[in-house]
C-alpha cells in the first residue's frame, strides 16, 4: 500500500511585514496579529498620518512592507516608508487576485500581508529617486512636444479651411520657410507674392510655386484659430526650453 505523502505546509518567509491596501483617501495596514493586538489599522493620506503609519510599524518592528501599487496615491506613502529603511514592495493589483484564497473572508491588507509573508509576492522594479526625478522632467517634456504636435495639427485645419496649399510646397510646416509665413499671415499679410517672397532658398518649390498655394479665402474666424494655435505652440516652444 502506498504511503500517503505528507501535505507540506507553507513557510514563513518574511516573519516581520506589513501588508498595506492603498486608496485615495485612507490606507488600510495589517501585520501580524500575534504580534500587535490590533493587527489592523486605518490610516488617513494626510502626511502626518502617514508618519504616523511608519512609525508605527518601526515600533512592531517592521521590516518588509508590501502595497498595491494603485494608481499614483502609493507613491508619497512609499517615499515616507522608503525613507524610513523599510524594505518596499510595489504589488501589482493583479497578483494578489491570481493567487487563490478566501480573499474575500478577510480584509484586502490582510491578504497582502498573508502572501507577503509567505514569500508569494514579487515586487515590482522602482528606479532610484534620481532617475525618478529625471523620468518626471522627461515624461513633462514629452507631454509638450505632444501637444505641440496637436497645435501644428489646428493650423493646418485652419490654412485647409481657408483653402492655403502651403503643406503641398513645404515638407514641414513649422520649417523655416512655413514658420516665416505663417508668422507674416499671422501679423496681417494677405499678398501672395510678398509671402512667397519669405521663401528659403533651399526650398524645391520655387516662388511662383509657393505664391500660387498661398492663394486663398482669408476668413476672420480661421485666421484668429491660425493666430491663437501659433501663439500656444510659441507658449510650448518656451516651456520645453
Amino acid at each position: 500500500m502506498a504511503r500517503k505523502t505528507k501535505k507540506q505546509r507553507l513557510t514563513i518567509v518574511h516573519p516581520h511585514c506589513a501588508g498595506i491596501d492603498i486608496g485615495s483617501r485612507e490606507h488600510w495596514v495589517a501585520v501580524d496579529p500575534q504580534v500587535c493586538e490590533q493587527g489592523v489599522r486605518c490610516f488617513t493620506t494626510f502626511t502626518d498620518d502617514l508618519q504616523r503609519l511608519a512609525e508605527w510599524l518601526q515600533s512592531l518592528g517592521v521590516e518588509v512592507v508590501a502595497m498595491e501599487a494603485t494608481g499614483v496615491y502609493w507613491i508619497a506613502l512609499y517615499e515616507v516608508l522608503d525613507a524610513r529603511g523599510f524594505d518596499v514592495h510595489l504589488v501589482n493589483a493583479r497578483a494578489t487576485r491570481q493567487v487563490s484564497g478566501r480573499k474575500s473572508d478577510v480584509l484586502d491588507c490582510q491578504w497582502i500581508w498573508q502572501l507577503m509573508s509567505h514569500g508569494l509576492l514579487k515586487g515590482a522594479f522602482r528606479p532610484a529617486d534620481a532617475v525618478c526625478s529625471l523620468r518626471s522632467y522627461v515624461r513633462q517634456r514629452a507631454a509638450k512636444v505632444q501637444e505641440q504636435s496637436r497645435c501644428i495639427a489646428h493650423m493646418q485645419k485652419a490654412l485647409t479651411q481657408m483653402n492655403i496649399q502651403l503643406d503641398n510646397v513645404v515638407s514641414n510646416l513649422m520649417g523655416k520657410t512655413g514658420t516665416a509665413i505663417l508668422r507674416r499671415i499671422v501679423a496681417g499679410e494677405r499678398d501672395p507674392q510678398q509671402l512667397a517672397a519669405l521663401r528659403d532658398n533651399r526650398l524645391r518649390a520655387n516662388e511662383a510655386t509657393v505664391a500660387r498655394s498661398l492663394h486663398g479665402n482669408w476668413r476672420d474666424e480661421h485666421l484668429f484659430a491660425l493666430a491663437q494655435a501659433l501663439a500656444h505652440y510659441d507658449f510650448l516652444s518656451e516651456q520645453i526650453s
